[in-house]
């Protein structure tokens, strides 16, 4: 069996790549794995689920998976994945499991395992669930029978109690400004709306009609020209756009400019400062954040910690070193404080609450930015490893690192949840970042093409 977990779970073409048989054993081994070892009463698990069509299926797999291995299940429907982890913790249950495929096309779906307290999985952990599924197969468990079988449960008021948490975190209130919310047809599309408004803001929705098939088609924080657009058309203060299962947050300003993660972080940071609460004056974000973050936090006065892609290694970091603020250029942001993973929803509150509180708008909050022109290109790829390391292609990285001096950089790195390399270039100019990345991206294709 190869690697199944990703940087952000396991993830596959439904039905596909990822069976209900799969979806079955990845359930019986997590909860194997993260079940208390004291069973003096059955583990607790929490099962959500984003729109996908898919996610119907694989949940009654994962369901029956875990009530197979003696775990009671209390099924939440359709829910963020932040929400999730949240009625995890909350529920003082031993694991959560949540089934999206966050930004990827409609024909994806995955799985991504939450421990005790909603926290995302180590790397040990996801390698020993592995290792069970590989070593044992669901069919090989000795089952319980009669009163040891799971029971099943819906909790009807899941999403009441989410946004209760979510509005009870931030300090001013939004009273006054306008917003348009992209849904992306996906797991926000009932909650953010709700969120938003009750925290004072004036909501316009877009894109929240969700029908199984739509999720991330042509919308959300992939694809902002129909949030650009709605942001004029109805004269808003900004637009804020959620990913299919809204645990990241992009916006644009009144006159419709991207606001990304970068500079998100940066105007909650700076806030955070302010209020005394941006704990050793530090921000982690990835490798993959713009100069131009760095150089902004530096002038600051705000240290920037690195780590790898991926929001769990932020929140490794934030964890370990009991720091407050961090997150990714895509938009995940995390706050330790208030969330245990990234949260679309809880991020456009705190957005907005730092407007509020200023007066000032989000062009003029998100300038302290200066962005270096980056280019990134996906390359799609037969093979990841051999795509971002044949020796054509790091001497093509290599050049370009020389070419470019101390006047930008270059980042190559396989995706961890499709088949792409994602090829990086920072710049002077973006006429410079573009013929680099085309360069190496071509070294990238010859290596291995895709399928």
């Amino acid at each position: 069996m190869g690697r199944l977990f990703g940087t952000d779970g396991v993830r596959g073409r439904a039905n596909a790549d990822l069976t209900p048989e799969l979806a079955l054993a990845v359930a019986v081994a997590a909860a194997h794995t993260l079940a208390e070892s004291d069973r003096s009463h059955p583990p607790l698990a929490v099962v959500g689920r984003d729109t996908r069509a898919s996610g119907e299926m694989l949940e009654a797999a994962v369901v029956a998976g875990l009530a197979s291995a003696g775990a009671n299940v209390v099924r939440v429907g359709v829910l963020p994945t932040p929400a999730v982890a949240f009625l995890t913790a909350e529920a003082k249950a031993d694991l959560g499991v949540m089934l999206s495929a966050s930004h990827n096309p409609m024909p994806d779906n995955g799985i991504k395992l939450f421990a005790a307290g909603g926290h995302k999985l180590p790397d040990d952990v996801e390698l020993q669930i592995e290792a069970t599924i590989e070593a044992n197969g669901s069919a090989r468990w000795e089952r319980p029978t009669g009163a040891g079988v799971g029971r099943v449960h819906d909790l009807l008021d899941g999403a009441d109690h989410y946004v209760q948490h979510l509005t009870g975190t931030i300090a001013h209130r939004l009273d006054g400004l306008k917003v348009v919310v992209d849904c992306a047809n996906g797991a926000a599309s009932d909650v953010a709306p709700v969120a938003y408004e009750q925290a004072g803001a004036e909501v316009v929705a877009i894109h929240a009609r969700p029908d199984g098939l739509n999720i991330n088609d042509e919308c959300g924080s992939n694809h902002l020209d129909g949030l650009r657009a709605a942001v004029l058309e109805h004269g808003a203060d900004l637009g804020i756009a959620h990913d299919g299962d809204a645990d990241r947050c992009v916006a644009v300003t009144a006159a419709g400019d991207e606001v990304d993660g970068d500079q998100i972080m940066a105007i909650l940071a700076l806030g955070m400062r302010e209020a005394g609460t941006l704990t050793a004056d530090t921000l982690v974000a990835t490798v993959m954040s713009n100069l131009g973050l760095r150089i902004a936090m530096s002038q600051a006065g705000i240290r920037l910690v690195e780590t790898k892609v991926g929001d769990r290694y932020v929140l490794e970091e934030l964890r370990a070193s009991g720091l407050a603020l961090g997150g990714e250029q895509s938009g995940h942001i995390v706050m330790p404080a208030y969330a245990t993973t990234g949260d679309g929803i809880l991020t456009g509150l705190h957005l907005m609450a730092r407007m509020a509180a200023t007066g000032r708008s989000l062009a003029d909050l998100a300038g302290v930015v200066a962005k270096l022109p980056q280019v990134l290109i996906n390359v799609p790829v037969g093979d990841r490893a051999v795509g971002a390391g044949a020796p054509a292609v790091l001497a093509a990285a290599e050049q370009a690192e020389a070419e470019l001096g101390g006047t930008g950089r270059v980042l190559l790195r396989p995706s961890g949840t499709e088949p792409l390399v994602r090829v990086m270039v920072e710049a002077a100019t973006v006429e410079v970042a573009q013929a680099v990345a085309e360069r190496i991206a071509d070294a990238v294709r010859q290596a291995s093409p895709a399928d």
